[in-house]
């Protein structure tokens, strides 16, 4: 975006929506401009609107930009509520992680927020993408799922946002223990970014809630559908063999947790 258009945006945001209109319909620019009026609508509280235009439109940006706009949508879809939209969207954009599409071999690409560059590693991506199926799956209350793909993640690039996330998963199942275990590292700082006082404040308050909790609940009615993901997830990553030469060795780390479940 540039420095006037930002102004704009700031003084009258329904002004600059119109002139990212006429911008993506005369060709000038179109890669920020979708993007960008995308972001005024979603702070407009239009954001249904904003994913029929990046729906309508992304044909005409590059390829380039295509990675963008789907995290664009992951967005807009989270702040609509369109959970399996989302969870589609994540499994799609983690396929082609494993296919090698989007980092074409390389154990790091190029990114950019806020108009800076910045270096983004394969297990960077795959955690952070990770990390956003494990919270669609908590939204549908689908958290034994939610674990299985925590847990994922953590393997792969952890931090103490997910790890607080993956404790509310055990504690929704009755698994204290576990969950006292997750937290108790939080706590203790032996994850990354851990070391963030709101982070340990907020594990701290999480075991807090432990002692009041009332026994383990049955898990026996959501056991068939996280099998069913779980058999799908599988699948997509804990099979993955070298085949491709595209395919990067972070894939190889990733275990299965079948054996887990069943126990």
């Amino acid at each position: 975006m540039l420095s006037h258009d930002d102004e704009l945006v700031q003084k009258d945001p329904e002004a600059a929506i119109v002139l990212f209109w006429k911008a993506i319909n005369a060709g000038d620019r179109v890669d920020s401009a979708l993007k960008d009026m995308a972001g005024v609508m979603k702070q407009l509280n239009r954001s249904e609107e904003a994913i029929e235009a990046i729906k309508s439109f992304r044909g005409r940006c590059s390829k380039q930009a295509q990675m963008s706009l789907d995290n664009v949508l992951i967005d807009l879809y989270k702040k609509c509520g369109k959970v399996d939209e989302q969870i589609d969207l994540l499994k799609r954009k983690l396929r082609l992680i494993y296919q090698g599409e989007i980092f074409n071999g390389k154990p790091t690409r190029t990114a950019r927020c806020h108009g800076k560059k910045f270096q983004v590693s394969v297990k960077q991506e795959t955690s952070r993408l990770l990390g956003n199926l494990g919270w669609a799956y908590m939204q549908k209350s689908n958290y034994l799922t939610a674990e299985v793909v925590y847990r994922k993640a953590q393997m792969i690039d952890p931090d103490a946002n997910k790890a607080f996330n993956l404790g509310v998963c055990l504690i929704k199942q009755g698994r204290y223990d576990d969950a006292r275990s997750v937290l108790e590292d939080i706590l203790q700082r032996k994850i990354p970014g851990s070391e963030d006082i709101k982070a340990r404040n907020r594990a701290e308050e999480l075991l807090m809630e432990l002692k009041a909790v009332q026994p383990p609940l049955e898990l026996s009615a959501t056991l068939g559908l996280d099998d069913e993901f779980v058999n799908e997830i599988e699948l997509l990553m804990d099979k993955w063999t070298p085949v491709r030469s595209k395919r990067l060795p972070i894939f190889e780390e990733i275990s299965s947790f079948s054996d887990q479940l069943a126990c």
